[in-house]
């Protein structure tokens, strides 16, 4: 049996907007949900959202109501999916990273384009994306995005040594979705000090270009025979990885990326790229642990 979709929710609207993602998601991949509400005793309410309109910030409703609340949402939405829920005791981060060791993946959700809220208050957020022990994906983006509207999934593809996860993981999204899989290799020609730089350039893009080729074709040669419904197309592009990331964002439904877990205490290194798609994705992003390297 499959491990559930596990979600992190608050009350919050933002976190209102990942149960019913994720719900959607569930659907798509046959996998049960699981709802989580970390909170402190001390501190035992949460901002009401769930049921609709816009509230007071003063106002707050008690932990077994954000449960409820969210539960209930989530059945509405679907009532074919299995939907358990509980309020665990705990600061958000290291209930979520122990949650997230019985979970196939991690679902939150933020506000807007760059600010963190609610149980993502502060770092919270892009910790859970590189610390969790499964694919954490961020709940963000614009309505079309969102809704799914572009029928395109965007994978950032690694080397091939380490990237296996990211990819198993994308094909798996477009092949449920029926959508295309777009898969972009950025490269860059080292920096040269040579008069003759100028006449160089070609031949050295060229050389540059083919070797970024030649790494997709390896990374993508297994995925390809096993999700051959998937139609796939690829680009290797000259530039920065991040900005070509998010650019791209904007004509995706979901974007794809690998962390590589690393010989820090604290688990995954946080890439440039998984937290520049974490703070200014125009649509959900999955963050996917990678094995190897350091």
């Amino acid at each position: 049996m499959e491990l559930p979709l596990v979600v992190g929710v608050d009350g919050s609207a933002p976190s209102v907007l990942a149960v019913d993602w994720a719900v959607d998601e569930a659907a798509r991949l046959g996998l049960s949900l699981r709802l989580v509400h970390a909170f402190v005793p001390e501190r035992d309410h949460a901002a009401p959202a769930l049921t609709g309109g816009p509230e007071p910030p003063s106002e707050r409703v008690p932990v077994e109501d954000v449960v409820t609340g969210a539960a209930a949402r989530a059945r509405r939405r679907d009532a074919d999916v299995q939907v358990d829920a509980e309020a665990v005791p705990g600061d958000a981060l290291p209930v979520l990273l122990e949650e997230s060791r019985h979970a196939s993946a991690l679902v939150i959700g933020v506000r807007g384009l760059g600010e963190l809220t609610g149980l993502l208050l502060g770092s919270v957020g892009p910790a859970l994306a590189v610390r969790a022990h499964c694919p954490v994906m961020v709940v963000r983006g614009d309505d079309a995005g969102l809704a799914g509207r572009h029928e395109r999934v965007l994978l950032g593809a690694g080397d091939p040594g380490t990237g296996g996860e990211a990819v198993r993981f994308a094909f798996r999204e477009a092949e449920a979705r029926g959508c295309t899989l777009d898969i972009v290799r950025a490269w860059k020609r080292p920096a040269r000090r040579t008069a003759d730089r100028s006449r160089q350039a070609p031949e050295s893009a060229r050389r540059h270009e083919a070797h970024a080729s030649a790494l997709l074709d390896t990374l993508l040669r297994d995925a390809v025979l096993d999700h051959p419904r998937v139609r796939v197309r690829t680009t290797t592009v000259e530039g920065s990885a991040r900005s070509q990331m998010v650019k791209r964002s904007a004509a995706a439904d979901l974007v794809v990326v690998g962390a590589r877990r690393g010989r820090r205490p604290l688990g995954l290194r946080p890439g440039r790229i998984a937290q520049a798609l974490v703070h200014h994705a125009k649509c959900p992003v999955a963050v996917v642990p990678l094995s190897g390297g350091s």
